[in-house]
């Protein structure tokens, strides 16, 4: 027996590390006048029309033609081929801002002709890099018509950057292949990191369903923030280009759900962290004349911690967690409006089972992220808040089984909101190495993005761990 309660306390150990892991009047939607925007659902977004009630950074440039004036933008959303005759385009410089779209929105940093193309490559930019002075508002907005934007192959859904795709004078400049059109409905798949992923929403929730498979190891699973009919509403105040008054609230009752099966078969442990390129938009028109878009995005994590070379394991949970999600932020006094309601309606941890020849471990964490706001993909930017949600769970070796079979999960939920944008670090570190890798064509360098722009803030929503059954060897005392 001396072996079965070795086993028993590296599940013990690996507990205690996967666990850890898991640790004012304001103007609201209305149609522009004729002639400003480019039509239901454009292709690339709708033209800006500012009112006389609001005010743009002097370094902010309108390009105009709105969609009609983009002939592609390349999948990582850096690089965008504009017609060089429309209005303004030749304003653009390397450190000003292009405005073409709501989507199409950043800082310039650098500029190339090619083919009868003006090629813009640009950054991201916080909400006050563009606006100066303006109030927006909206109230009720129901989110139940989606459109999916999905980003291709960008750089940012492989482990390494490109060498491809100069923006230089020695050098001709590679044309990058361009994003895909938009489709109505909440439904799209994409890969990233050798991830198929295919998204949904948002009749029953948001969410992704995730399959990785390299031979030796086989991972699938689906992640769901849970919610009846989601309605949200936002309320933004912006002078002298500093935020006075941010609130945003989604409201419809949310939970949280999670399924999956693991296997190894001779193959590695992993883990890979990484952004859904898929965009779930809700267009709302213009506000104040800018046009602005509720969005949905996700981010993904997997790690494994497998203690042997063979094994399966799989299991499956629902958790009842809030009425609303939200924050608000009023002269620099900021508060989490997340309605707590936690409630288990499927257990994850009686759930789990598996033939583990050795511990088995695994952690997957779900990241939604709701903006209101501009700019499309990683750029965007906004009023925002995000619920992270991590799922950690163990399974002790079989081999064991006739003693004790432990079994341990932890759940940990997160919210994190701010003003601006925020980008995943590791994807930040590979648009980066791509960005160094182009040769300037009238900027004098390129420079490097940064992860995050804005104030921002985080706060607990629910944290707990559990193991069964509750005896020493398993990591818990009994009682």
């Amino acid at each position: 027996m001396r072996r079965p309660v070795r086993g028993r306390r590296l599940l013990a150990a690996g507990l205690v590390v996967l666990l850890a892991l898991t640790g004012c009047g304001a103007f609201g939607p209305e149609p522009g006048p004729a002639g400003a925007g480019d039509g239901e659902q454009p292709r690339y977004g709708q033209a800006p029309a500012p009112g006389k009630d609001v005010t743009l950074q002097p370094d902010v440039v309108l390009v105009g033609g709105g969609s009609r004036t983009v002939r592609s933008v390349s999948p990582d959303g850096l690089t965008w081929r504009l017609d060089p005759g429309a209005r303004d385009a030749d304003r653009l410089a390397p450190g000003r801002v292009m405005f073409v779209t709501g989507r199409g929105v950043g800082r310039v940093l650098d500029l190339a002709e090619d083919g009868g193309d003006l090629v813009v490559t640009i950054g991201p930019v916080t909400l006050t890099e563009v606006i100066r002075d303006g109030t927006f508002g909206g109230d009720g907005i129901i989110l139940d018509r989606p459109t999916v934007y999905v980003a291709g192959e960008p750089s940012w859904t492989r482990e390494t950057a490109a060498a491809g795709g100069t923006l230089g004078r020695s050098r001709p400049l590679a044309v990058a292949p361009a994003q895909p059109p938009p489709a109505p409905g909440g439904q799209a798949g994409a890969t990233a990191h050798g991830y198929r992923v295919q998204t949904f929403c948002c009749a029953g929730g948001v969410g992704t369903h995730f399959t990785y498979d390299d031979g030796g190891l086989r991972l699938a699973g689906t992640v769901t923030l849970t919610v009846g009919r989601p309605a949200a509403s936002f309320h933004l105040a912006v002078g002298a280009g500093r935020v006075n008054r941010a609130e945003l609230e989604i409201g419809g009752g949310f939970g949280i759900k999670v399924d999956f099966t693991a296997g190894i078969d001779g193959g590695q442990n992993h883990r890979r962290t990484f952004p859904v390129p898929v965009d779930i938009a809700f267009p709302i028109g213009l506000v104040a004349g800018l046009p602005l878009s509720f969005t949905v995005s996700q981010t993904l994590e997997v790690a494994t911690a497998f203690g042997a070379r063979r094994g399966t394991f799989r299991g499956a949970g629902e958790y009842a967690l809030a009425g609303k999600l939200g924050f608000g932020y009023a002269d620099g006094r900021v508060g989490s409006r997340v309605t707590e309601g936690f409630a288990r309606r499927a257990s994850l941890l009686e759930s789990l089972t598996g033939v583990p020849v050795g511990v088995m471990g695994l952690v997957v964490r779900h990241g939604v992220r709701f903006t209101m706001g501009i700019s499309a993909f990683l750029f965007t930017a906004g009023i925002w808040f995000e619920l992270i949600t991590s799922y950690g769970a163990t399974i002790g070796s079989a081999l064991g089984a006739p003693y004790a079979l432990c079994r341990g999960v932890g759940l940990g939920v997160r919210a994190r909101f701010g003003i601006g944008y925020r980008i995943l670090e590791p994807v930040v570190q590979v648009i980066n190495k791509f960005l160094s890798l182009l040769s300037p064509s009238r900027a004098p360098r390129i420079p490097p993005i940064v992860a995050s722009g804005g104030p921002s803030w985080s706060a607990d929503v629910y944290r707990n761990q559990e193991v069964i059954p509750p005896v020493s060897i398993c990591g818990q005392l009994p009682g």
